[in-house]
């Protein structure tokens, strides 16, 4: 999937916005750098964790879906199905985000342009 820029570049900036938002933001695997898929694992402040996959949306564009198992809060189940994602495929990123409102920061990110 593209939207214009190379998910390596996208990932980057999603990155810098995070941590200079005085977040933490960390790549668990690293993807092909210019049209892998992006796997977001998203912390919020409240002990909250969704995971979310950048796909095409319903009207063809690109949206942030839920993915992962049911119960996300499981560390466990949450480990064990990006992993699994991973082996399937090698291009995948896998990306955590730690700070308020991560849903926010990623759909302006990757959604943009």
């Amino acid at each position: 999937m593209s939207n214009g820029l190379p998910t390596g570049l996208i990932v980057s900036a999603l990155l810098k916005r995070v941590n200079d938002a005085g977040g933490m933001g960390m790549v668990r695997a690293r993807g092909e750098p210019s049209s892998g898929s992006i796997l977001l694992i998203l912390n919020d402040y409240f002990g909250n964790t969704q995971v979310l996959e950048r796909a095409l949306g319903p009207t063809g564009t690109p949206a942030l879906i839920p993915a992962g198992p049911s119960d996300t809060s499981d560390r466990v189940a949450r480990e064990s199905y990006w992993r699994r994602r991973r082996d399937r495929d090698p291009d995948l990123w896998v990306i955590e985000l730690d700070i308020a409102s991560p849903e926010r920061f990623a759909a302006e990110t990757i959604l943009a342009g």
